[in-house]
């Protein structure tokens, strides 16, 4: 009997420890980072990371393509998840607090300022 309860207590230490790691990864992928770049179309994508674009940018939206966010610090395209919150900011640097997923190459915009 004893080794039978020093077993149970053993698994669920066990889990318990893989519960806190799953939920220790699950927050880091959530994390909140602010990140500066411009408000492009996937068609043009980084050509349209510039001064200038906005014009082209609001056609090829209208025209269809999704919206994206180009990174300035490694110029990646990145998609985004909540589009409507960079509808006004079409061709536009700006300076983006959301949540990064890397692997996904997408972007959740909380909040949205100009640069």
């Amino acid at each position: 009997m004893k080794r039978l309860m020093l077993l149970l207590l053993a698994l669920s230490l066990v889990f318990s420890l893989v519960a806190v790691a799953v939920t220790q990864s699950d927050t880091d992928k959530a994390k909140t980072e602010a990140v500066k770049g411009w408000v492009s179309d996937e068609k043009c994508g980084a050509k349209a990371a510039h001064e200038g674009a906005a014009e082209c940018t609001k056609k090829c939206v209208e025209a269809g393509q999704k919206i994206v966010f180009v990174t300035d610090k490694d110029h990646k395209v990145l998609s985004v998840d909540n589009p409507d919150t960079l509808k006004d900011h079409l061709g536009h640097h700006v300076a983006i607090d959301g949540n990064v997923d890397a692997s996904a190459g997408s972007i959740h915009v909380d909040n949205v300022s100009m640069m």
